[in-house]
């Protein structure tokens, strides 16, 4: 049962081949043996699990059908739960119990889906690699001396070994499609706007977005759908029609326009990996797609101005974090000024802290012009080249990493190298695009991704494509050996 897919699972629950109580049963059990190797969830939820997968077994008695009704799944530990910690893979909320749900949790609940538990995560979302976690580093199931990409590393470490079918995971400048590509899934960050934000930890409001995490983009059709829509709670949420994603997979690749920007294949890239994206071009070819060169040349520039925007929103957002309302506190402070700061020194771990001071300082008065406007700037110019290449294609394509997966602790004395790994995917946050990774082949073992970047709200057109290569290779339907 473990290697069944999202689609699977709700065929063989359509035909009562197996009841969503069982299914749970298994999974969780599952999680019990293997987790311990991978430490990709923080909390299991196991009573509401149970207590859900036998209300989806008696919504189904009673007529009810649905792609995700009694479909296990997982939350990034930073989707409000009610009643159960929301950690954000922190010291700071270790002891959170969160009041309400997410909009995203409540939309997946009432589609009948069944939370299994809350999974690891870099601490508030920051860092490429899942080692900042306060729960300790995710191990990557390919090769459990690798990093399985971050910051929603432990929803992909437990996609990828069959731990469950699919799992939600946030993306603020990669982090559901670089560790999508690390583990061989297929991963999906929305247009900025298309998933509702209200309930989800806030990193970098401009930039985060939420989305699924699964084998098959099939499978991130179906859990899309169940987070997708207009949220009333959300003042960045765009009300726009959700279309029917399931539907438009079968769509013929005839005639589409795939640019693939020279940028892309600068020395910074692994020449294994440019001959992986090379090869799955072909494919697409094959199935009738064009391909052209374009050329986005403000890229040079994302990184820098990614590293300004998102450490002073974070510094800014992290501010309630103080130890006075809730969260942590230290002891027996000595007056206010002590309990905010050993509040908040004992409680961010130091890739926080880091990013906190940088956001600070980028906004202070002295530097703002220079830092954070001129990097705001950047972030149009980068926008205007990606409106500008959409005349001329319909996608985008490159790589979705530089390099595969490294060894646990191999960059975590050089920050920079780490935020170097997100060159090819910030661009989309900045400009708000839709984005998938999908599996394209393996570099000495190790799992590498391919990216489709889209227009606004074309993340059917992404789920078209990558189906359509899925259908056409099998790199997706490979499993880590000992999962």
């Amino acid at each position: 049962m473990h290697q069944l897919t999202l689609a699977e699972i709700a065929r063989g629950l359509a035909d009562k081949k197996f009841s969503s109580e069982e299914l749970t049963k298994v999974l969780l059990a599952r999680i019990a043996q293997l987790d311990p190797q991978l430490n990709s969830f923080i909390s299991l939820t196991e009573d509401l699990a149970l207590s859900q997968a036998k209300a989806a077994d008696v919504r189904r008695a009673n007529g009810e059908s649905g792609a995700l009704l009694g479909a296990p799944i997982a939350h990034k530990d930073l989707f409000c739960t009610l009643g159960i910690r929301t950690s954000c893979g922190s010291k700071m909320l270790d002891n959170f119990k969160a009041p309400y749900d997410a909009t995203v949790v409540a939309k997946l609940a009432a589609a009948g889906a069944v939370t299994l538990g809350k999974t690891n995560m870099d601490e508030f979302a920051m860092g490429s690699a899942n080692e900042s976690s306060y729960y300790g580093a995710v191990k990557n199931p390919w090769n459990l001396e690798y990093v399985p990409g971050g910051s929603s590393g432990g929803s992909a470490a437990a996609v990828a070994a069959r731990l469950l079918p699919a799992a939600t995971g946030t993306d603020t400048g990669g982090s559901i499609r670089q560790p999508a590509a690390l583990t061989n899934l297929t991963g999906l960050k929305p247009t900025y706007g298309r998933v509702s934000r209200w309930g989800m930890i806030a990193y970098a409001s401009s930039l985060d977005q939420g989305g699924p995490l699964a084998r098959t983009a099939e499978d991130c059709a179906i859990l899309l759908q169940g987070m997708a829509g207009f949220d009333p709670k959300d003042s960045t949420s765009i009300d726009e029609p959700v279309p029917d994603y399931s539907a438009s997979l079968n769509g013929s690749l005839q005639g589409l326009r795939i640019g693939v920007p020279k940028e892309y294949f600068s020395a910074g890239l692994d020449p294994r990996i440019a001959e992986l994206i090379h090869n799955s071009v072909k494919e697409l070819k094959k199935l009738g797609a064009v391909v052209k060169e374009i050329s986005l040349p403000n890229m040079q520039h994302a990184i820098p101005a990614y590293y300004v925007i998102a450490p002073a929103e974070a510094s800014s957002n992290l501010s309630r974090f103080d130890g006075v309302r809730f969260g942590y506190r230290c002891e027996n402070p000595k007056d206010l000024t002590d309990l905010y700061k050993r509040s908040r020194g004992e409680g961010f771990g130091p890739e926080v802290q880091r990013r906190i001071m940088v956001g600070a300082y980028a906004l202070s008065a002295g530097y703002y012009d220079a830092y954070y406007l001129k990097a705001q700037k950047i972030r149009r110019l980068i926008k205007n080249d990606f409106m500008a290449a959409f005349n001329e294609v319909d996608i985008i394509l490159g790589p979705t990493t530089p390099n595969p997966a490294w060894k646990l602790g191999a960059k975590n004395s050089d920050p920079v190298a780490a935020y170097l790994e997100d060159v090819y995917t910030i661009t989309a946050n900045l400009a708000g695009l839709p984005g998938l990774s999908m599996p394209a082949g393996f570099v000495d073992g190790l799992p590498v991704g391919v990216q489709l970047l889209a227009p606004y709200f074309q993340e059917g057109r992404l789920l078209n494509v990558a189906h359509q290569y899925q259908l056409n290779t099998d790199w997706h339907t490979r499993t880590p050996t000992g999962f």
